[in-house]
C-alpha cells in the first residue's frame, strides 16, 4: 500500500551514498546541530529544506501553532535535550502565515484536545484584542497573530530552566522568532533575539 514511500526512499538513500559514499558512516554515530526548530506541524513546511539544511545539521520539534508550552514534555524533553547535549547554539522559533492553528483560535473554533492546546494562542488573542481589533482585513489580522504567537513563544523559550541554567554558564544560545510565508517561500525575522538573561 505504502511501496511508493519505500521506493522513494530507497531512491534518496541511493542518491545520498551517490553523492558521498560516506554519508551514513558519518551520520550514524553523532549528530551535532546548531540549530534547534520549533515549529508548525504543518506539512507544507519542511524544516531542512526552507533553510537549505541537510540531515544532522538541524534539531527540529513541531505541533500545531509552533508553541513552546510549559506544560508539554515532548517540547520540554526535546529543548532540554537540545540545549544540555547538543549544546545548539540557536533556537529556531518559527510561526507560519496561514496556520489552520491560529485561524481555529482566532475563529474560535477549537473542541476537543485542540481547544485545550491552543488556549496559549487565545492569551494571546486576549492579550493582544486591542491591536488586532485596529486591523480591518481579517488575513493581515491573522497574519499580525501568528507574529505575536511567534514572539510570545521566543519569550517562554527564553524562561524555561534548561535555557536560563546555559545562559547562567555562559553557555552562547540564542532564541530567534520568524515567520515563514507560504506564498513565496521566504523567512521574515522579526527581530526579536534574546541571547542572555536582559
Amino acid at each position: 500500500m505504502l511501496d511508493n514511500l519505500k521506493n522513494n526512499n530507497r531512491s534518496w538513500a541511493d542518491q545520498m551514498v551517490a553523492s558521498d559514499n560516506n554519508f551514513f558512516n558519518k551520520l550514524k554515530d553523532k549528530q551535532a546541530p546548531e540549530y534547534l526548530w520549533i515549529g508548525c506541524s504543518d506539512s507544507r513546511i519542511p524544516a531542512n529544506q526552507v533553510v537549505g539544511l541537510g540531515p544532522g545539521e538541524l534539531f527540529v520539534h513541531r505541533n500545531v501553532a509552533n508553541l513552546a508550552s510549559p506544560n508539554d514534555k515532548n517540547y520540554l524533553s526535546v529543548l532540554q535535550y537540545a540545549v544540555e547535549e547538543l549544546k545548539v547554539r540557536h533556537i529556531l522559533v518559527v510561526g507560519h502565515y496561514g496556520c489552520g492553528g491560529i485561524k481555529s483560535a482566532y475563529d474560535n473554533q477549537p473542541s476537543g484536545v485542540l481547544e485545550y492546546w491552543l488556549k496559549p494562542v487565545c492569551n494571546v488573542i486576549e492579550q493582544h484584542t486591542d491591536e488586532l481589533n485596529e486591523i480591518g482585513d481579517k488575513q493581515e489580522k491573522l497574519n499580525r497573530l501568528c507574529e505575536l504567537n511567534v514572539i510570545h513563544q521566543v519569550n517562554s523559550v527564553a524562561h524555561e530552566s534548561s535555557v536560563r541554567k546555559a545562559w547562567k554558564n555562559g553557555q552562547k544560545l540564542s532564541i530567534h522568532g520568524w515567520v515563514y510565508n507560504l506564498c513565496d517561500g521566504l523567512i521574515t525575522d522579526l527581530e526579536v533575539t534574546i541571547e542572555s538573561f536582559g
